[in-house]
């Protein structure tokens, strides 16, 4: 077992490795006698085989479904009965199941999500119709829905080569032909100690959770090296490219803006923070550039916003979205959208701008230490796509560091026009 001293701010976090490979983060929260407890995989649908997609998500649904030791139900029963919460989610990078419940009931998680690491039993009367449970989860929220369909284009545009381009849940065609030796494969591959990280946050001390996992994750035998990731690079942009979807289901008309840009994994020092800083600056509630220029001044949307996925193992995606004035037309958005970064590019931002949002990112990060989930989700998809806990406990700082002329940078250098996917959402008048 190795314990990783570091630097820290907030939080008294200890982080250890059991002789098996597991990491263990512990994040004291005295103030409640509560605990959440979560396992977190280094596997996400970007790690789905090929013709496979869906396979991540589909193992969530799946590793409810029963053990040996405890049939299915019985975990989320006795979860229920102590008066607990829990849930799981499956993003491109990782798969995390959590429980949150009171202090004296960690042992129990511990056991039974250690029991279902190692002793899922699937059988064809499990899995078929679990499958079709996530083929009708599909069809309720994507094939339905205008704006999810425009999104899996936008996104199969924007990584043409890397699997971020596929989505979560996976294509209907190929749920429709996931089975039981793809679901075992996939489980065998990716669900092990070493590609395993428990984060406990909590009425808890590090001793005490070591002594228990220990106990119980810590009887699962390592299975050799982690898995390694196999993902081919996306290659650099080439052209502006248009996905345009009318529906008659659409009630809002929208335009996005996407670019593939680093993460905090792939960026290149500082990149990252300056492109969270850059979001804020452009889509702050009410005093955002995008809703001053387009919302306010021009009076062409009704509303405008950014977003930026900046925890990815890979290069990842930033975002530009506005929705038109009734009378406005997506290209005339889209070309203001664009105005406002060449303005960017050209003069700059305001040194009153930059403050603001340096404060409001890093007084964000400190409410968040308000929640144990909040906590516990910060550094577990830290620790998933490859960050340290230094990393997340030096990002104020980091954020703090940067400057007018980073922001100007990484727009000029990663907001390209010349490398935009648009997506243009309209109501088909025609149909």
């Amino acid at each position: 077992m190795t314990t990783e001293p570091h630097s820290h701010k907030g939080p008294d976090i200890a982080h250890v490795t059991l002789h098996n490979g597991l990491e263990i983060v512990v994040i004291p929260d005295h103030r409640t006698p509560v605990v959440t407890h979560m396992v977190w995989y280094r596997n996400g649908s970007a790690d789905d085989p090929v013709g496979k997609s869906g396979i991540a998500h589909f193992l969530e649904h799946l590793m409810f479904k029963g053990t040996d030791k405890h049939p299915q139900g019985e975990f989320s029963d006795v979860v229920t009965a102590l008066g607990g919460q829990e849930n799981a989610f499956t993003s491109y990078d990782y798969t995390a199941y959590f429980q949150r419940v009171s202090r004296e009931h960690l042992k129990t998680m511990m056991e039974f999500e250690a029991d279902r690491m190692t002793g899922l039993v699937l059988s064809d009367d499990v899995v078929n119709p679990e499958r079709d449970v996530v083929i009708e989860e599909r069809r309720m929220r994507t094939d339905t829905d205008p704006s999810a369909q425009l999104g899996e284009s936008l996104a199969s545009t924007l990584f043409t080569h890397h699997p971020y381009g596929k989505p979560i849940i996976g294509f209907m065609h190929e749920i429709e032909g996931l089975n039981r030796e793809d679901a075992l494969a996939y489980y065998r591959r990716f669900y092990t100690p070493e590609n395993a990280i428990l984060v406990v946050a909590g009425d808890v001390t590090e001793t005490e959770v070591v002594r228990l996992a220990e106990d119980t994750y810590g009887r699962i035998p390592a299975r050799g090296q982690k898995p390694e990731r196999q993902r081919p690079r996306e290659p650099d942009a080439r052209a502006a490219r248009r996905v345009v979807l009318a529906d008659p289901k659409v009630e809002q008309p929208s335009v996005q803006l996407a670019w593939v840009v680093p993460s905090y994994k792939t960026a290149e020092k500082g990149e990252a923070e300056a492109l969270e800083v850059l979001v804020q600056i452009l889509s702050a509630h009410g005093t955002g550039r995008l809703h001053r220029k387009l919302v306010m001044d021009q009076k062409i949307a009704v509303a405008a916003g950014a977003w930026y996925q900046s925890t990815a193992v890979d290069r990842s995606r930033l975002m530009l979205y506005a929705l038109p004035h009734p009378d406005g037309t997506l290209e005339a958005l889209e070309e203001a959208i664009e105005n406002v970064l060449t303005d960017i590019v050209q003069h700059g931002v305001e040194d009153h701008e930059l403050r603001r949002a340096k404060t409001r990112l890093i007084a964000d990060t400190v409410y968040a230490q308000d929640s144990q989930s909040s906590l516990a989700r910060m550094y577990g998809s830290a620790l998933a796509t490859g960050s340290s806990l230094k990393d997340v406990t030096d990002w104020p700082d980091a954020i703090d560091a940067v400057t007018a002329e980073d922001v100007k940078q990484v727009t000029k250098k990663w907001l390209n026009r010349r490398h935009v996917v648009s997506g243009y959402l309209l109501k088909d008048e025609a149909a």
